[in-house]
């Protein structure tokens, strides 16, 4: 079901019902992606969110009924069963532990598991993109064990380095860029996840899926050369519908 509120004279929210499930991913993106190819005039833009889409509109070319109008049609189109769009699944190798995850073990002892069962239960799901903020390229991902959920650090540390992987709660993420940051650190990519002089600067982005898998830190240091010389060691495969195909570099 999709509610529908006021964002002052120029804008709606509209939210989705079951968040958090990928379902509830799949139709906020189909919407967005309506928005893209089919965006009706008088829609100057649109920001994705958790719950829904704020869709910011020109009231002097279109009203939030025409706006809310248009919305429900697409809402209404969307069928789970017959949805067969490729979605990538980027692979995000990481170095967990010791210098690189420096909260691992107390990830650990707050979920009463070992080390090696929270790197395990990390790396088994796929995540999906649920929406970028925060700084850019943060990607904020759902799909994560409530197994391994750990509050935020009491005091946040005024510097987290590019790449660290961190858990808040029930949601884990990667700091693209050196920032401050209260989230438990697990692990860190060598991967580049932001490149403001790229055409596209943000390497994941919402409607993206993507899998965690361990790598030692001599690949980890092979990985990080070869992506500070510009060579993107990035794997990215495709899932359509319920399968994987076209496996590749990116």
């Amino acid at each position: 079901m999709m509610h529908v509120r006021l964002l002052g004279d120029q804008g709606l929210l509209f939210e989705l019902d079951g968040e958090g499930t990928r379902q509830h991913h799949e139709q906020l993106v189909y919407l967005c992606e309506m928005l893209e190819r089919q965006r009706p005039p008088g829609i100057v833009e649109w920001i994705p969110g958790f719950a829904g889409v704020a869709v910011v509109y020109d009231p002097l070319r279109t009203s939030a009924k025409a706006v809310e109008r248009w919305m429900r049609r697409q809402a209404a189109k969307w069928r789970p069963d017959k949805e067969q769009v490729a979605r990538r699944v980027v692979e995000i190798p990481v170095a967990y532990g010791g210098e690189w995850g420096p909260d691992l073990a107390d990830v650990a002892r707050l979920n009463h598991l070992s080390e090696d069962e929270v790197i395990r239960i990390h790396t088994a799901p796929t995540y999906w993109v649920q929406m970028i903020g925060f700084v850019p390229g943060f990607a904020y991902l759902g799909g994560m064990s409530a197994r391994i959920a750990t509050p935020r650090l009491a005091t946040p540390r005024p510097r987290i380095e590019a790449g660290a992987v961190g858990i808040a709660g029930r949601q884990t993420g990667i700091y693209p860029l050196a920032t401050p940051g209260g989230w438990r650190i697990i692990g860190r990519t060598p991967l580049t996840l932001f490149q403001p002089n790229s055409a596209a600067p943000s390497l994941l982005k919402m409607g993206d899926y993507l899998r965690f898998r361990p790598c030692g830190p001599e690949e980890f240091c092979a990985l990080q050369e070869a992506s500070q010389a510009g060579i993107p060691p990035v794997k990215v495969s495709w899932e359509h519908g319920g399968g994987m195909s076209g496996e590749g570099k990116h």
